[in-house]
């Protein structure tokens, strides 16, 4: 059973960067593709990002394209989502997660195509 634990969310001004971390254990990390997702207070959870699982495709919302880039390390059984220029809007509990195949796929923004997630990391774009 795989488990993931997400970390490195916090408050940060409108314009500037964080980096969340996604560490896995307990599973088959390597043939999974990882997914980022973010859920905003009173707004359906979303996909942001995916990686497939050897890291060389990957796919991003309209919304973060330009802004935000995800990548993995398979050694050590990491994934993360490098954010910057952030906005408001922004704002939300982020997940990640994995599933079963090894490339995102079409739906690699669809929630329930996902077997294993993260608690969330909370993200606060304020000034």
């Amino acid at each position: 059973q795989l488990q993931l634990v997400e970390s490195g969310g916090g408050l940060v001004q409108p314009g500037g960067s964080l980096r969340l971390s996604c560490a896995g254990s307990g599973g088959a990390w390597h043939y999974d593709s990882i997914g980022w997702f973010r859920q905003a207070p009173g707004k359906e959870r979303e996909g942001v990002s995916c990686i497939s699982s050897n890291g060389d495709t990957s796919d991003y919302a309209d919304s973060v394209k330009g802004r935000f880039t995800i990548s993995r390390d398979n050694f050590g059984n990491m994934a993360y989502l490098q954010m910057n220029s952030l906005k408001p809007e922004d704002t939300a509990v982020y997940y990640c997660a994995a599933k079963g195949f090894v490339l995102c796929g079409a739906n690699w923004n669809v929630t329930h195509e996902y077997d294993f997630w993260g608690q969330g990391t909370q993200v606060t774009v304020s000034s």
